[in-house]
């Protein structure tokens, strides 16, 4: 008489589950972010933006310190750090290492915005 040898698998472990689960969730978000990426972009983009001129005109025409300067921007702008080149009158804004925008004082124009092209040309 022939026996058939049967193997009964382990069952999953509470650690094993939550590293699989952990996986998926990684992999799901991964996939979002690359799918919204031009979207994300261009929402950092306007951010940043923005918070280098308010920051710029605040610290220059209303001759508040930078920090206070946090104050004036909008709810969800926390990502958005600021850094004061006190030489040449700039701020610049920069979030996540992805987008970043510059803001410069002017006499009798106020804060203008530099593009790229300035920058690069320094």
């Amino acid at each position: 008489m022939a026996t058939v040898k049967t193997t009964s698998r382990a069952p999953l472990s509470k650690r094993r589950i939550l590293l699989y689960i952990g996986a998926l969730f990684l992999l799901i978000l991964i996939a979002v972010l690359t799918y919204n990426y031009a979207f994300i972009k261009g929402q950092l983009n306007v951010g940043t933006a923005y918070g280098a001129r308010v920051a710029c005109s605040c610290h220059y025409i209303g001759g508040r310190d930078i920090e206070d300067c946090r104050k004036d921007f909008e709810p969800g702008m926390e990502l958005i750090g600021l850094t004061v080149d006190e030489e040449q009158k700039r701020v610049t804004a920069s979030a996540l290492l992805i987008e970043s925008a510059t803001a410069e004082f002017r006499e009798g124009w106020g804060c203008v915005m530099l593009t790229d092209a300035q920058l690069d040309a320094e």
